[in-house]
C-alpha cells in the first residue's frame, strides 16, 4: 500500500475538503453548531478507533494497523477524522455534545462489531457515519439534522450558487477519478428524479418542490460524499447503479409515508438489506465438510498467494491480507 493508492489519495482529499468546509462553515457560511462540537467529535473518533483497533489487534495477535510511522498513523485515522466531522456537521443538538459523541461512537464501533464475511474476509456493510446519525435520530428525538440553509446562511448574491457548484464539481471529480462511483451517483440521481415525478403524480403535489431538493447543498454533499462510501457500496458498475436506484426508491417510499429525515434512513435501510443479502449468499456458498480451498492441478500448491486489499471505515484501505494460518481475518 503506497501513498499513490487511489483510496489513500481519495481519503486525504476528502479529509482536507471536509475540514476546510467545517472551518469555513463555522466562521463564514453560518454553521449553527458550537465551535467545540467538531473538535470533540474528532477527538472521540480518534480515541474509539485507536482503542478498538488495539483491542482487535491484540485479540488476533497481529500488528495494529496504525503502526509503521507517523504517515501510516495519519492515514489510518483519516476515516475516523471524516466520520467525526460528518456527524458534527450534519447533526444539530443545540449546545449538547453528548448526542454527537454517541453518533461518532456508534459509527466507529459498527465497523468492528457489525461485519459480514465477503470472499472469506469480514467486512463492515453499514455506512458508519450514516448509521451513527440514524441511531442518534432514533434514540434522541429532540436531536435533529442541521438546517440546510446553514451552508449559505451568511452569504448573499452569486455565492449562493457558487458554493454548491464548487462542492458539486470537486465531489464529482473525486468520485470519477478515484472512488469510481459514477454509476452509483447516476443511479441515485436518476432514481431520485423518477421517484419525485411518480410520488408527486400520486399525491397531486408540486413536482417542482420535489425536484428542487436536488439543487440543495445537503443533497450534493450526500450524493458525492456519503452514499458513495467505497467500503459499504458495490464495486461493479451495474450493481452500483442498482444500489443508487434502490436508495432513491426507498427514499420515495419513506417520504410518501411521511417519515422525516428520509435521506439518511433510506441509505441505512438499503445498506442493511444489502448486508443481509451478502450474508445469505456467503452461507449458501459454504459447503458442509469443506475446510480447504481446492488447488488447481495446473498450478503448484505452494505458489504464493496474491495480496488482497481490504477496505475499512468509510473506504479506508487496510493492510494486505495475511498469509494463510494467520489470526488476522
Amino acid at each position: 500500500m503506497t501513498a499513490k493508492d487511489p483510496r489513500i489519495v481519495a481519503l486525504r482529499r476528502f479529509a482536507i475538503s471536509i475540514t476546510a468546509l467545517t472551518v469555513v462553515g463555522l466562521t463564514w457560511l453560518g454553521f449553527e453548531q458550537a465551535y467545540a462540537t467538531p473538535v470533540v467529535a474528532v477527538l472521540t473518533a480518534y480515541l474509539i478507533e485507536l482503542t478498538l483497533e488495539t483491542i482487535e489487534a491484540r485479540a488476533r495477535r497481529r500488528p495494529a494497523r496504525y503502526r509503521g510511522g507517523a504517515t501510516n498513523l495519519i492515514d489510518f485515522l483519516l476515516p475516523a477524522h471524516i466520520t467525526g466531522l460528518a456527524c458534527s456537521m450534519l447533526l444539530y443538538a443545540n449546545s449538547e455534545p453528548w448526542p454527537v459523541i454517541f453518533a461518532v461512537t456508534v459509527a466507529i464501533g459498527s465497523k468492528y462489531v457489525i461485519r459480514i464475511k465477503v470472499g472469506g474476509r469480514p467486512r463492515h456493510v453499514l455506512n458508519p457515519s450514516n448509521l451513527g446519525i440514524v441511531a442518534t435520530l432514533l434514540l434522541f428525538p429532540w436531536v435533529g439534522i442541521a438546517p440546510p440553509y446553514q451552508f449559505t446562511e451568511w452569504i448573499r448574491g452569486p455565492l449562493d450558487w457558487v458554493i454548491p457548484a464548487v462542492i458539486l464539481v470537486s465531489g464529482t471529480l473525486l468520485n470519477a477519478q478515484l472512488t469510481r462511483k459514477v454509476p452509483l451517483i447516476a443511479g441515485w440521481v436518476t432514481g431520485f428524479a423518477v421517484q419525485a415525478v411518480v410520488r408527486t403524480a400520486i399525491e397531486h403535489t408540486a413536482m417542482e418542490s420535489a425536484l428542487l431538493v436536488m439543487t440543495g447543498t445537503v443533497f450534493i454533499l450526500f450524493t458525492n460524499y456519503m452514499i458513495t462510501d467505497p467500503g459499504t457500496t458495490p464495486a461493479r458498475p451495474w450493481r452500483q447503479a442498482a444500489f443508487g436506484v434502490a436508495t432513491a426508491a426507498t427514499y420515495g417510499v419513506l417520504v410518501y409515508l411521511h417519515v422525516v429525515f428520509g435521506l439518511f434512513f433510506c441509505l441505512a435501510i438499503v445498506c442493511a438489506l444489502r448486508g443481509l443479502g451478502l450474508a445469505t449468499l456467503s452461507l449458501r456458498q459454504r459447503r458442509p465438510g469443506q475446510t480447504t480451498v481446492p488447488v488447481s492441478r495446473s498450478r503448484p500448491a505452494t505458489a504464493p498467494a496474491t495480496a488482497r486489499v481490504n477496505v475499512t471505515s468509510d473506504g479506508a484501505p487496510a493492510r494486505p491480507a495475511p498469509a494463510a494460518g494467520s489470526a488476522d481475518g
